[in-house]
């Protein structure tokens, strides 16, 4: 049994700690200051703790009782909770998209003796795999296009859009520069922008750069591929009324209201739908090929519990990587990259199911 603690007892992080402790392999504790969704937990047999982040001895004391700290939190606490990790030398992971996380963990990971694997969730996470997985099968790349909408089976407002993850998450990858490789060149694309549409099973769908999905594969293929982009999808007409309330009406730098309106007007949904898009072109042996790996994920019940489909892809992901690092399928010091992941022991892993 491995010890492991969740930080965010949140949709993803309860989802993650439900999955791990009933593969019987786990001894998962679930830590968050709120106690609200502690009873479900509890009523699972997960073990849970009240925690104050921001209260730094008491993050490191409970830590340190750990092999591996998950961080399921906003990622605005990654910083603090990896540090807390370094310190008492504990493997560390999250969910993170945020640029600026991942380059402090990979100083951080420079001079600790425990690992360090941000991004471990949807995307970047499964949609890194699945894309260096396909590029590396090609002698030279001219383009990677990773495409990936967590959507409403049946949208009914104006924006065609309701809340099925963070909040925060959601509106950090709609206002920060994104990474892409144009021609050759690794630079950074505005969000929003690179504007397009695509039809999947009969079914249109806007597809725009958004922050943070493309995690380190720009890096990694640096060089070898002539065109890299990661954008969102989303039903038509998404992408131009975030366009206004960000960009024209400022709430790019006011978020916090942004934020409030999207909670309080936005329904969540537990019926919704991943479609995830990978497509590599180049050459292999002198001749121009294309491979596609494409998938629809839909909510669906695991046990005794109903999943929607953006937790079911994201906690899977990520305990399909965390079960690897125990089964010795990744370093156990350093930075981890999702490219590290091979492909084939990912989706052979028994919490890959939902993609294989």
């Amino acid at each position: 049994m491995t010890d492991i603690l969740i930080i965010g007892a949140g949709k993803i992080g309860g989802a993650i700690a439900y999955l791990l402790h009933h593969s019987g392999r786990y001894n998962v504790t679930v830590a968050d200051i709120n106690n609200h969704n502690f009873p479900s937990l509890e009523q699972e047999n997960i073990q849970t703790k009240v925690l104050d982040i921001e209260n730094t001895i008491a993050l490191e004391s409970l830590i340190q009782n750990f092999k591996m700290v998950l961080n399921a939190g906003p990622f605005f606490i990654n910083i603090k909770v990896a540090t807390a990790a370094a310190k008492t030398k504990t493997h560390y992971f999250d969910l993170s998209e945020d640029v600026a996380t991942t380059d402090f963990l990979k100083e951080l990971a420079q001079t600790s003796t425990s690992s360090f694997m941000p991004q471990c969730g949807l995307a970047p996470g499964y949609i890194s795999i699945v894309g260096y997985h396909l590029a590396k099968q090609f002698d030279s790349i001219e383009s990677v296009k990773l495409r990936v909408g967590a959507l409403p089976m049946y949208p009914t407002n104006t924006l065609k859009y309701n809340l099925t993850w963070s909040t925060d998450g959601l509106i950090n990858e709609y206002c920060n520069p994104c990474d892409a490789i144009v021609e050759g060149k690794k630079i950074k694309v505005q969000p929003l922008e690179g504007y397009e549409l695509f039809s999947l099973d009969g079914v249109e769908y806007e597809a725009f750069n958004t922050s943070g999905g493309l995690g380190s594969l720009a890096e990694v293929l640096d060089g070898k591929a002539q065109n890299i982009d990661y954008k969102t999808a989303r039903y038509f007409s998404h992408r131009d009324i975030l366009k206004t309330l960000l960009f024209d009406l400022g709430f790019k730098d006011n978020r916090a209201p942004l934020k409030k309106a999207f909670e309080d007007h936005l329904p969540f949904t537990a019926q919704d739908i991943v479609l995830t898009f990978v497509s590599v072109t180049g050459k292999i042996k002198d001749r121009l090929e294309q491979k596609i790996i494409t998938k629809k994920i839909y909510n669906q019940n695991v046990g005794n519990k109903h999943f929607t489909a953006i937790q079911l892809t994201t906690a899977s992901s990520a305990c399909a990587v965390i079960d690897m690092h125990v089964n010795q399928q990744l370093p156990h010091q350093g930075f981890i990259k999702q490219e590290d992941v091979d492909y084939d022991n990912y989706i052979q892993n028994p919490f890959s199911k939902c993609y294989q």
